[in-house]
This record gives structure tokens, C-alpha cells and sequence, in this order.
């Protein structure tokens, strides 16, 4: 919405610019300051601009007032926008300065508090947001028992919903996916395929039973007068059942989000009369599309909770099928195949094939490589795709004006209590009513039957057919419960001349005495209010809840470690003689090692140095490196090394395992001197793993020991940080690994 269409819905914005004094034209300042609505960090940088632009054109001409004298000029104004004192626009005063960008701070707040409370959060006490709630006002105006086209409907609707026809089409048909309220006929799309509606011209809608038994009752309804002014509309309905918690809602809006997820019916009627009955009350979403649910961090429907939802996948008799018959919620059975095959060309799964067959039930049938583990699959397709998905609810509602973070368990109190209400408002306006047809009753029976009517045959004049009515009544007043008024004598008088002729006196005591009845019934359901309302709501299960059972399973997900379920779909490659390593080094590269995309390769350099990095295409590694392998920290290495310490140092030897690393980093395995150059390395999986090795020393003069016998088994295993034990201060011209006694053997 652009500035001259957001001021066209506030009047009172349009006033202030048309009453300012302005030092520029209004549609020069409308090229120079873009004013769209846009999020809080891009409208402070509008905001900037605007200034900058102010100042440069307008605040040079006209010297700008401070905070004090602004309020000061304020009250002066007494209330009325661009008019300084007695004299204003048009009064012949000096006009009040309005700046533009404290106007656009003002509007801006003014936007953002609209779209939160008239367009993106649902009210507590109807659990409607107000587009669905004119949708649904439409719906009982013109409801007449049949199906109305949506193009009509929608139509209709824009008499109370100054939007636009696309906002409301679109959340009529969501209304009508939820399948509660509204009795559809057409295409509606499917939420399983994520298939749209068709045209609004081509489905049809009407209200279901159930909505216009808990929904609408307009002598319960509040009034208000629509945005023109030319129609009425009801400031909430008056619902008597937790339709925000049935439903689910979620919505965005300047600076607030809510995200409230739905539940399962039956499940809230049984909240309800626990609410009603004072016991505690624990709800758990249910999902139309089914599947599993963890909820064990669920916190109630409040920021900073969330659950797990996965796709149920079941194995098939032939081991090489998983078949997904039901998807997360938030995603479509399309997407979800989407999501997979993408996965698999990544290298994240391994899948020969899958199939999307889904009609009226989900079901995508995956195909498994030979080989490959069923239950590894899955983990794997948990781990990699959105067969698990994580949500995160944020409930949030609107209470006396305001944004309120309530708890579902206590939003399900809430309205079982306002249904409570409700109910007892209904009850009073039935007695009541009961109460005033008993005494009509009785009077028209005393009317007749002492035919008090034929006293005024002789009257000439209005006032003395009421007086003879009134002496005729006089003697039977202290029968009827409460005074007789002048409207109930008018009303007399309008009794036909055939009702009296067909008076029957015990059809009448009949009437009389089944209004009594139903009054003695009415009372005692206002003492037993609470019963009456649990009454109510188990009437509401069974004549509603028998198809709603529960389709999300609620369990708890161990969690799934991505590395431990990659599959093992590349091989590393090395080419030392160039300095890179990568599963797409094969052409001239060597066999290093099978692995996923998920794997880490760690490197030793010759130099002394280690860094540990993720596995991919073509990396540079360094030329001749010591040692290239897959890292994997859940299966410890052992590591022999022998070096030298700097150009001219003594030679070293370590033994030393790895376990906490930083992604990326480079390490030192010495001193880090200039020169220093790694002599011998290994690799071993355990400990006990100790090659001996001989380290043959260069010639020089008074040289008596060649050869240095080195058993690693004698050399404590520490960290990578570790120095070493000095082995001789002589050149070392080279180290061989001797035979071990099992090698010779």
C-alpha cells in the first residue's frame, strides 16, 4: 500500500496534510519522499532520507520549533490538526508548522498498530482475525440453506472488508480446507497435494451445523458500525467453542508474529468441561495431514517452545520400498518428493527411484538401492529432508486491544469460561422471553375468558377502550407475576375476532402450563450453570466429534545424529603432487577413503601442521602432505610422528590423539619454527598399535651411531600440543619402519 492509499483509510491523516502549512507543493514533497510502508529497519533508512530532504527544502524557510514549544502550540490547537489558536487555515492566524517526517513517525506507529489489531492476530474471544469474521458474518446473511458461488460471497464481503477481493477469496478458502465451518462444494484445492482452489466463479460455499449452532446468535452479538458507515457488523461473534485451538492461526504483522497451531477437537470439548470442572487441562496439536508428533518441548504454545512433526514412513515386504503415507505438517506430498530428490543429488541420501502417487491419501513410494540398510534410510531421510521438520509456535492474541502471549492451556480455560457466559446470557434472554409470552398468555386467557373484550363495544374514543380494559382487568391483576403495562393493553386490543371466536381454555392451560415448565427448566439451568455448560459440550461431541478422531500420533523422536546416517555415497581422492583433495579429484587423483558430504577430511602437512575441514569437491590440501584421512570424532585416532624441530633443530618423536577441533582452523604439532619438517607419520586405530621404526642418522665425522632404534609403544600417548621427546641432535637422513615379530612370522 503506497502513502496516498494509506491515508485514504484514515481520514484523520488526510486532514493533518490538508490543514498543514506547507513551505513546498504536496506533490512535490510526495516525488521527493518516497513514503511506502515498508519493515522497521528499511523505514528508518526511509526515514533518514525524508529528513535529509526536509531539511535541505523546508527547515531552511521555516525555522523548526522544539519539544516545549510544540506542546505548547499543541494545546493552543485544542485538539484540531494545522490550526494554531483561534485563527487556523481560514480563520486569518498563524497557521502551526507540521514537519513531514514526525508525521511519518506517527503514521507509521498508527499503520503498525492497525495491522496488528485489524488484520494479522486473531481476537481471544471469537479466535477470528476480522476478515474471517466478516467472511463468516456474510456467510449467515446470506444464508438461505443452499450453496452461494465465493465471487459472490466475496463480493458481499467487501461491503464490511475494505481490502481488496484477493485477500478475502484467499481466506475464505482456507476457512474452507479446515473443514469446520464452512460446507464447500467445488475444487478446493487439497492440502495434501498443495493443490489451489479453483476460480471463485466455479465452487460454492455455505455454512455447516455446527457453525450455525456455536457461531451466531444476534441478541448475544455486538454491533458496530462497518468501515463506511453504511452497514452494521458484529465487533466479535459470540462462538461458543475454542475455535482459535481448533482451527490454528498465524499471521504477520509490524514487528509481532502469532502462530497458533490447530488441535484436535474432541480433544478440546474434554479440555473444556476439565476447565469448567476446575481440573487441570493439557492440549496437544493434532495435524489435518496426520503423521508424528514429539511434544515434549512444546511449552505450551508460547515463544520459545517448539515440536518435531515427521512424516510416517512404513516399510513394505520387499525391504527395498519405504512408502510415505502421511507428511509433516506445512509441507505438501509435492514438496516433500521435491525436497528428497534434491537431497539424493546432493549426496545426502541414496535413493534409486521415487514415485508420487498420492489421490486421496498421501502415499510416495521410495525406492532403496540394493544394499542399503531400510532403517538407515529412514534415519537418513529424518536427518537430510523434510520428512522432519521442526515448529516453532509463538501464541499470540488480542485482548481488550492489546497483543496478550497466552498459553493454549490457558486460552482453552478462556473459553470455556466465555462460553459459560454466553450460555447464561442466552439462558436470561430465554427466561426473560418465557416470562413475557406466560403473561401475555395469562392475559389474553383472562380477556377472553371474562370477556373483558365485549365491555368495549360501546366506547367512542381510544382512551376509554383502555380505561374499560383496565376496570375489566382490575379484579385479576394479583394472578399474573408481574405489573400490567400500557403496551400489554394495546396489545390486546390487537387480538382477531377469529382467535377469539376459537379460544379453547384448555389448549390454553395447556400453553400456560408448558411456558411453566419451561420456565422451572430454565431457572434450574441457571443455578446449574457449570452443568448445563458441560452438558452443552457433550452434546457438541456427539453430534460432531464422531469423525474427528486424533490423526497426529504423539510420540518422542530419539535425536538423529546427520553424521552417523550419511551414507557413504563419494570417495575422497587425493593428488599430492598438486595439493588437493576432494571426491571430484578422480582423474588424477588416488583412493583415500569412502564418504559423504557430511564427513570432515583431516589433514597433516609436512611442515607440522593439522587442519580439519568439510569434505568437498576439489580442495587445496598442500603438496606431498603428511597424512589425509576422514575425521570422524566418534572413532578415535592414534597418531606416530616423528620430526624435526626448525632448519637445524633436534629430530622429535610424539604420539598424540585428536578430539576437539575447530572447523577451518590451522594447528601446530611443534613449536612452529622455521624448517621444521615431519620425518615419519602413522595412523593407527588403537593404542596398543605401535610400529617400531628405525631413524638412520646422516654421516659425519666421530659419528659412532648410524641408527636410532625407536619403539613408539614406549612413548606416551598425549595431545596434539605436545612437544616430544628429543631423539638425537644429529641430521636424520631418512626413517624406515621395521618388520614387527608377527610381520616376519
Amino acid at each position: 500500500m503506497d502513502f496516498l492509499g494509506l491515508i485514504s483509510f484514515y481520514p484523520a491523516w488526510y486532514s493533518k496534510v490538508l490543514n498543514c502549512s506547507w513551505s513546498l507543493q504536496f506533490d512535490e514533497v510526495c516525488r521527493n519522499v518516497p513514503c511506502r510502508v515498508l519493515p522497521v529497519s528499511i523505514c528508518m533508512a526511509k526515514k533518514k532520507i525524508a529528513r535529509k530532504i526536509i531539511k535541505k527544502k523546508v527547515l531552511r524557510k521555516v525555522p523548526r520549533k522544539k519539544t516545549g514549544q510544540r506542546k505548547a502550540a499543541g494545546k493552543k490547537t485544542a485538539g484540531i490538526p494545522g490550526k494554531a489558536g483561534s485563527g487556523g487555515r481560514d480563520g486569518g492566524g498563524k497557521a502551526e508548522v507540521i514537519h513531514v517526517d514526525d508525521m511519518y513517525s506517527d503514521w507509521f506507529i498508527d499503520y503498525a498498530s492497525y495491522v496488528i489489531l485489524e488484520r494479522a492476530v486473531p481476537n481471544v474471544r471469537d479466535g477470528l482475525k476480522p476478515v474471517q469474521r466478516r467472511i463468516l458474518h456474510t456467510l449467515k446473511e446470506k444464508d438461505d440453506g443452499r450453496y452461494n458461488k465465493v465471487a459472490n460471497l466475496v463480493g458481499h464481503t467487501m461491503q464490511y472488508h475494505p481490502h481488496g477481493d484477493a485477500s478475502i477469496a484467499d481466506a475464505l478458502v482456507s476457512l474452507g480446507q479446515k473443514n469446520l465451518l464452512i460446507d464447500t462444494q467445488g475444487n478446493w484445492g487439497n492440502i495434501l497435494t498443495g493443490d489451489k482452489a479453483a476460480a471463485s466463479r466455479y465452487i460454492e460455499a455455505r455454512l455447516t451445523k455446527f457453525a450455525l449452532e456455536v457461531a451466531f446468535n444476534s441478541k448475544t452479538t455486538e454491533w458496530a458500525a462497518s468501515y463506511d458507515g453504511r452497514n452494521k457488523e458484529p465487533v466479535t461473534l459470540p462462538v461458543k467453542f475454542p475455535l482459535l485451538l481448533a482451527q490454528g492461526a498465524e499471521g504477520i504483522a509490524v514487528g509481532l508474529a502469532c502462530k497458533i497451531l490447530p488441535h484436535n477437537f474432541n480433544e478440546l470439548v474434554d479440555g473444556c468441561i476439565k476447565a469448567l470442572r476446575k481440573k487441570p487441562v493439557e492440549i496437544f496439536p493434532d495435524f489435518p495431514t496426520g503423521g508424528l508428533i514429539d511434544v515434549s518441548e512444546y511449552n505450551r504454545g508460547l515463544r520459545g517452545g517448539r515440536v518435531r512433526v515427521r512424516a510416517r514412513i512404513e516399510r513394505t515386504k520387499t525391504k527395498r520400498v519405504l512408502r510415505i503415507t502421511e507428511v509433516p505438517f506445512g509441507t505438501t506430498a509435492g514438496a516433500l518428493m521435491d525436497n528428497i530428490v534434491a537431497a539424493n543429488e546432493k549426496g545426502k541420501i541414496k535413493i534409486s527411484k521415487i514415485e508420487d502417487i498420492t489421490a486421496e491419501k498421501v502415499e510416495i513410494n521410495v525406492h532403496l538401492p540394493i544394499g542399503l540398510d531400510p532403517d538407515t534410510a529412514i534415519e537418513a531421510l529424518y536427518a537430510f529432508t523434510d520428512c522432519e521438520m521442526s515448529i516453532s509456535p509463538n501464541s499470540c492474541v488480542i485482548e481488550d486491544n492489546k497483543p496478550r502471549f497466552l498459553g493454549v492451556d490457558e486460552l482453552l480455560k478462556r473459553s470455556a469460561l466465555h462460553t459459560r457466559d454466553l450460555l447464561q446470557w442466552e439462558l436470561e434472554i430465554k427466561l426473560g422471553e418465557l416470562q413475557d409470552k406466560w403473561h401475555f398468555s395469562s392475559l389474553e386467557r383472562i380477556f377472553i375468558e371474562e370477556r373483558i373484550y365485549r365491555r368495549i363495544e360501546e366506547c367512542t374514543t381510544w382512551e376509554a377502550v383502555i380505561s374499560e380494559i383496565w376496570k375489566g382487568l382490575k379484579p385479576f391483576l394479583k394472578k399474573l407475576k408481574r405489573e400490567v403495562t400500557d403496551d400489554d393493553i394495546v396489545r390486546l386490543t390487537e387480538i382477531r375476532i377469529k382467535r377469539i371466536s376459537k379460544f379453547d381454555s384448555l389448549k390454553a392451560d395447556e400453553l400456560i402450563c408448558g411456558i411453566e415448565q419451561q420456565i422451572t427448566e430454565t431457572e434450574k439451568d441457571l443455578k446449574g450453570l457449570t452443568r448445563y455448560a458441560v452438558r452443552y459440550f457433550k452434546d457438541l461431541k456427539e453430534k460432531y466429534g464422531a469423525d474427528r478422531a486424533r490423526k497426529t500420533e504423539i510420540t518422542e523422536f530419539g535425536k538423529v545424529v546427520a553424521r552417523s546416517v550419511a551414507v557413504a555415497t563419494e570417495t575422497l581422492y587425493l593428488n599430492s603432487r598438486d595439493g588437493f583433495a576432494g571426491f571430484g579429484v578422480k582423474r588424477d587423483g588416488t583412493i583415500v577413503d569412502k564418504c559423504s558430504r557430511m564427513d570432515d577430511v583431516i589433514v597433516f602437512g609436512r611442515e607440522g601442521t593439522m587442519k580439519v575441514s568439510k569434505v568437498a569437491e576439489k580442495t587445496y590440501v598442500g603438496k606431498n602432505p603428511a597424512h589425509v584421512a576422514i575425521f570422524r570424532k566418534e572413532e578415535p585416532k592414534f597418531y606416530c610422528m616423528i620430526y624435526r624441530d626448525g632448519r637445524d633443530g633436534p629430530s622429535r618423536v610424539k604420539r598424540f590423539s585428536v578430539k576437539g577441533v575447530t572447523r577451518d582452523k590451522m594447528y601446530e604439532l611443534s613449536k612452529g619454527a622455521k624448517g621444521t619438517r615431519i620425518l615419519y607419520f602413522s595412523a593407527h586405530d588403537s593404542e596398543d598399535d605401535t610400529p617400531p621404526v628405525t631413524v638412520v642418522l646422516k654421516a659425519a665425522p666421530r659419528l659412532r651411531t648410524k641408527e636410532v632404534e625407536v619403539d613408539f609403544g614406549e612413548v606416551a600417548v598425549k595431545g596434539r600440543a605436545s612437544q616430544g621427546s628429543i631423539i638425537t641432535r644429529h641430521k636424520v637422513d631418512k626413517v624406515v619402519r621395521r618388520k614387527s615379530q608377527m610381520e616376519l612370522l
